[in-house]
């Protein structure tokens, strides 16, 4: 596995974000690295600006302030660049619903310019290991919360992606197809790509993840391995939780 500092896949670099209407910074002076051969787990309470950060990652969101590099291209100033080294699914899938799973597949394809052996290939390889090839036929309408869940994971990974992003990516999957994911994120990285995902699962973040991002209240409070991560704590073996949990207490009021 490849170290921080190596040439990375992702780079933040200051990175700043207040809503209109509010005083309070979504994301304050964000900083990070994600290497090549890395999983790299987000982690926050709810409202700590994870999300806000994966908007701004994939160019959904544009960040008031600082830089964020995907693959070498710069997110602001050459996002179509920067958007072809990225497969993303969001918490909540927004599908076509009217198209069938396999036309829906072909579109994505068309978008990152999919040869026809490769999206034959993959879309029968992604098909059957999320168990949808049956009903790649019917329309995604049809499909239940956990079906368009796997058929979204399934589009964002067709092109083969260097940098995999998902918020929230186990909502939804049955064990069999969680299990299932998790090994194809780590074949992901063993072929020197990267996957930087949140997550509130976490005990998945400690078994599964070679670095971890904790941000509260906007700022990035806590980065590292599991090892670097307990210098912060007295005890040499806690796990991911109570550290986290330490880390993200609320302050009490006086």
């Amino acid at each position: 596995m490849a170290k921080a500092g190596d040439a990375c896949l992702l780079r933040l670099e200051g990175v700043r974000k207040t809503y209109r209407g509010s005083s309070t910074k979504a994301v304050d002076n964000l900083s990070l690295e994600v290497a090549p051969g890395e999983i790299f787990g987000f982690l926050g309470p709810n409202g700590a600006g994870k999300t806000t950060t994966i908007k701004m990652i994939v160019g959904l969101l544009i960040p008031d302030s600082g830089r964020i590099i995907v693959n070498g291209k710069d997110m602001v100033k050459d996002p179509v660049a920067a958007k072809k080294s990225i497969g993303f699914v969001p918490d909540n899938p927004n599908l076509y619903n009217r198209l069938t799973g396999l036309e829906y597949l072909n579109l994505v394809a068309d978008i990152y310019r999919v040869s026809a052996a490769e999206r034959i290939r993959r879309t029968s390889e992604l098909l059957s290991m999320f168990d949808l090839t049956s009903a790649a036929g019917d329309i995604i309408e049809s499909y239940s919360h956990g079906m368009k869940q796997k058929l979204a994971l399934t589009g964002a990974l067709l092109h083969n992606p260097p940098l995999f992003i998902l918020d929230e990516p186990m909502v939804g999957l049955d064990p069999r197809s969680s299990k299932l994911f998790k090994d194809l994120m780590r074949n992901h990285c063993d072929q020197g790509y990267a996957v930087f995902f949140s997550t509130h699962i976490l005990e998945v973040a400690e078994r599964l993840c070679d670095r971890v991002g904790i941000i509260d209240k906007g700022k990035l409070i806590a980065c590292g391995s599991m090892d670097e991560l307990r210098t912060l704590s007295n005890e040499a073996e806690e796990s991911l939780e109570t550290i986290f949990l330490e880390l993200t207490e609320p302050e009490e009021a006086v």
